[in-house]
């Protein structure tokens, strides 16, 4: 679940790949179909999707780990619609991240987080972790049973 590369653009639906940048905005590819496109920064705000956090009383949870919540109870508590009713939603997300702050994180908060999970979903990038944690853990499995 790499997010480093990934982009919310305001104004436009969905989630990006950084792929070039230029002083008055940034070259974006669009996940779903691989076309580019540039997106000048006089008219779009970016949202880097690895500094996006969700508020809880204490502090702030960043994406990647709501994410990671999201995915380890997939199989038990599989996301609700994102058109789902506000109290589903809120129910739905107390059971993901219990300590978030209804307050400051809106319902459109919610849904976006649910849809964004599902599209990276679709495309392989919540299950792309754990194939380069498999691989970097078998990685140094081999590397330290050579030195001993």
């Amino acid at each position: 679940m790499n997010l480093e590369q990934l982009v919310a653009v305001s104004g436009m639906q969905g989630i990006f790949k950084v792929v070039g940048n230029r002083s008055n905005g940034l070259i974006i590819e669009d996940l779903e179909n691989g076309k580019r496109r540039f997106a000048p920064s006089r008219n779009h705000q970016f949202s880097p999707l690895e500094s996006i956090s969700i508020y809880t009383y204490d502090d702030s949870v960043p994406l990647k780990d709501v994410f990671q919540s999201i995915k380890d109870q997939y199989e038990t508590l599989p996301p609700v619609d994102h058109n789902a009713s506000n109290q589903e939603l809120n129910e739905y997300f107390r059971n993901i991240l219990e300590e978030y702050d209804e307050d400051r994180v809106k319902i459109s908060d919610i849904k976006k987080v649910i849809k964004w999970f599902g599209f990276l979903k679709a495309l392989g990038f919540i299950d792309a972790e754990e194939e380069t944690a498999t691989e970097d853990s078998e990685e140094v499995k081999e590397t330290s049973g050579e030195e001993e």
